[in-house]
């Protein structure tokens, strides 16, 4: 063991007369640990919503989407092209638009989906997330959302008026099923209806706006976009699950990176605390460098010293902050029950935030940066400190002793 860790160590153990500097060697500690923690929980949380939402609108929708801006009349070939290609496990046909429904004394606006019921449970889990009934076979059957159906009062064998946007008819369909996707934006404005019915409501006979592709690795989903774009030409435009909805993902990324500099602020307060611990024990050992310099140690020797003893509050502040953020992240959901429970209150109401319980997701890069970022700058802030010491000439140090 090198002795400038050992004198850095002895120094920090050591009872002293200021005490002050041992509150703030304890605060220092305490600071790092909060702020890892602190920033292992909040990402943790990120990167879970990140990932509940990825689920949510990836089993909603398709990997890859292959639309055309004239629409697709000759939908077989195509079908064949792409089912073809590696890593694709289900291509199906779909139609989109918007359209009006009504009940007696109530009108809503709504997403309208056609689609083919025996190819799209290869392309999306719209299948999976009926809670009643099925999925549209017949003309005059639709399946709508939970949300939806709440709000307009209508259940399965009910009722529902569709108004064609290309004609203003009204159309009589059967509610044959009720789909909950834990997306509240499909779950409130979205329905289901055959390929057939869509394309009589939007006046397109014989057309689809697209074909929806799911893919056997989702990683690959940009990969086999550029391949079919070249495959299949200028004619289609092709779109991954997230150029989809790029708004979104692009606002969970700003959230991200922003709570991670608000959070950090915690370990730069930190870090002033241990510089601020280390300048009281360069002025309270004095006399101690002035005796280290005068039997040879070089300004180097002490200067490692000092920020030894940074290290080491960093090390030890960083280490509670991962054993606590890692704990505190994996067991978050128990601690909310058992708050909710002892205090009586609803941290996260369902119909407000839509979910049941908050996701989170231990990332291995993140927990990389975080402990990396703490470690930095427990270092940077021991560096002048540490200057200042190796800087002391012998002679001035024990002039008064």
């Amino acid at each position: 063991m090198r002795y400038e860790f050992w004198l850095g160590l002895r120094y920090l153990l050591s009872k002293r007369r200021e005490r002050f500097v041992s509150v703030i060697a304890v605060l220092s500690i305490g600071g790092v640990a909060l702020g890892v923690m602190a920033l292992l929980v909040v990402l943790a949380v990120m990167s879970g919503f990140d990932q509940d939402l990825q689920e949510k609108l990836v089993g909603a929708n398709s990997h890859l989407s292959v639309e055309s801006p004239e629409g697709i009349r000759d939908v077989d070939p195509l079908l064949r092209q792409i089912s073809a290609i590696e890593h694709v496990v289900g291509v199906s046909p779909f139609m989109v638009g918007q359209a009006i429904i009504r009940r007696p004394e109530q009108a809503f606006g709504v997403s309208v989906r056609g689609l083919d019921p025996e190819r799209e449970v290869r392309v999306s889990k719209l299948q999976d997330y009926l809670i009643g009934g099925r999925l549209p076979k017949a003309e005059d059957e639709v399946v709508v959302g939970s949300e939806l159906a709440r709000s307009i009062g209508v259940t399965i064998g009910n009722p529902l008026q569709v108004i064609s946007p290309s004609d203003g008819k009204l159309r009589s369909m059967t509610i044959c099923g009720i789909f909950r996707s834990g997306m509240y934006e499909y779950d409130i404005g979205l329905i289901g209806v055959s390929l057939k019915t869509a394309q009589q409501l939007f006046g397109l006979p014989g057309v689809v706006n697209g074909l929806a592709v799911r893919l056997d690795d989702l990683s690959k989903a940009t990969e086999l976009k550029h391949r079919l774009s070249a495959e299949l030409g200028s004619a289609y435009v092709v779109k991954t699950w997230q150029e989809l909805n790029p708004a979104l993902f692009g606002a969970l990324r700003v959230e991200k990176i922003v709570m991670f500099i608000i959070v950090t602020l915690i370990i730069v307060v930190a870090g002033l605390n241990i510089a601020s611990m280390l300048i009281m024990i360069v002025m309270e050992k004095t006399k101690d460098i002035g005796v280290l310099r005068s039997l040879g140690a070089t300004r180097r020797s002490v200067a490692v010293l000092f920020l030894w003893q940074g290290c080491i509050v960093g090390v030890f502040g960083t280490l509670l902050g991962l054993t606590g953020g890692m704990t505190l992240s994996t067991n978050l959901n128990a601690i909310v029950n058992w708050m909710e429970r002892t205090f009586g209150i609803s941290l996260f109401p369902p119909s407000i935030y839509y979910l049941d319980h908050i996701p989170t997701q231990i990332n291995p890069t993140d927990v990389t940066m975080v402990v990396s970022a703490a470690l930095l700058l427990t270092l940077l802030a021991g560096i002048y400190p540490a200057l200042r010491a190796a800087q002391l000439p012998p002679v001035e140090a024990l002039r008064y002793e």
